[in-house]
């Protein structure tokens, strides 16, 4: 459950980070002039970008870092987050890295 809070997290906070720059660009291809807003947003794009970083991060921990703690000598399961959660958390990460380049990627297209 944890994976997929971090996840949905990260997806929201980029999102959010790169809304300043996607949202004017969408409304000028749709014609509304007033997306023009989103770009106030702009100031706290770092701290979206923070955010979403501390999520994959979390997320990223909760899927493929956690360890069991066990005796000496003992066997010990290791959990790991199921093969659809790590397919899950890879579509989240390339999809946060996209809105958190879509400034620059974005400079080619307009």
């Amino acid at each position: 459950m944890k994976e997929i809070v971090t996840g949905i997290g990260s997806v929201v906070s980029a999102f959010l980070a790169s809304l300043c720059c996607i949202g004017p660009v969408v409304g000028v291809l749709l014609g509304v002039g007033g997306l023009g807003a989103a770009a106030s947003l702009e100031v706290y794009r770092p701290y979206f970008l923070g955010i979403t970083f501390v999520f994959l991060g979390g997320a990223f921990y909760f899927t493929y870092g956690r360890k069991e703690d066990c005796e000496e000598g003992e066997a010990c399961e290791v959990r790991q987050g199921s093969r659809w959660q790590r397919t899950l958390l890879w579509i989240t990460t390339v999809a946060a890295l996209i809105f958190a380049a879509a400034p620059y990627l974005l400079q080619w297209v307009v």
